[in-house]
């Protein structure tokens, strides 16, 4: 079950999962980008079943629950993938209602489909990944609401762990760094027309933090997602694995 799927990494999760032989139920708001993804993954020879949902809804969530049930007799995977844009402005200037937005989303959400698929992921001995973000590991100005979020998310990841350990459900988390796709191209587009300089200018300049010297792309991020979900991760709960091509050492 993959929340949150949209045209950028929602989608490559739902593509790679389906590669590596997952039958799915896709969520998110947006009902025809759930129809668009669903269609790629019957293309590829598995099930998606399509559930719109506003994870933030307990009646919303209790009937996506419900409907994966029903789909499938069982859950072995939940990836809470939701996303909301961050506000972007120092913490001194962002709006309350903008954060507790955010915290309703990002931690609450996920916490309630974690709450709600507890008992399908006990009897399937399953699994949940939560998707987090490298401003875990910095400071940097504009991003306090945001790093607010994904922090709390991740001590929540990691009190989960301790208590749905002895029911044998894992849960651990993966933090990208700047994900190289078409969300981020757009913003160096953006930007490069901003400053009057070239998208490769911008990619260089930004890749030139990380150790590999380039960004991760999509697909890279969501085989670290699936590695987790797997019985190859099987030992590993509590975890956070960051994928940013050496960019931030944890």
């Amino acid at each position: 079950m993959i929340s949150g799927v949209g045209p950028a990494l929602g989608r490559t999760l739902a593509l790679q999962a389906a590669a590596a032989g997952a039958d799915l139920v896709l969520a998110a708001r947006t009902q025809s980008r759930l129809d668009e993804v669903a269609k790629e993954v019957t293309d590829l020879g598995r099930r998606a079943v399509t559930v719109s949902t506003d994870i933030t809804d307990q009646a919303s969530a209790e009937n996506l629950v419900a409907a994966s049930v029903e789909a499938y007799g069982r859950v072995d995977v939940l990836v809470n993938n939701a996303f909301s844009i961050p506000s972007m402005k120092p913490l001194a200037r962002t709006d309350y209602q903008h954060i507790r937005d955010s915290i309703e989303l990002t931690v609450l959400g996920a916490l309630r489909l974690t709450q709600l698929f507890t008992p399908a992921l006990e009897e399937s001995k399953g699994a949940v990944v939560n998707i987090n973000s490298m401003v875990l590991r910095h400071s940097q100005e504009r991003y306090g609401s945001y790093k607010m979020a994904k922090a709390a998310l991740l001590a929540m990841s990691q009190s989960l762990a301790t208590e749905l350990g002895p029911k044998g459900i894992r849960i651990n988390s993966v933090a990208p760094g700047y994900i190289w796709g078409d969300t981020l191209k757009q913003y160096f587009e953006h930007q490069a027309k901003k400053f009057g300089i070239t998208v490769e200018q911008i990619y260089e300049h930004t890749a030139a933090a990380t150790d590999l010297k380039r960004l991760p792309e999509t697909e890279e991020i969501a085989d670290a997602v699936i590695f987790l979900a797997s019985s190859m991760a099987s030992a590993i709960t509590g975890q956070c694995l960051d994928v940013n091509c050496g960019e931030f050492h944890h």
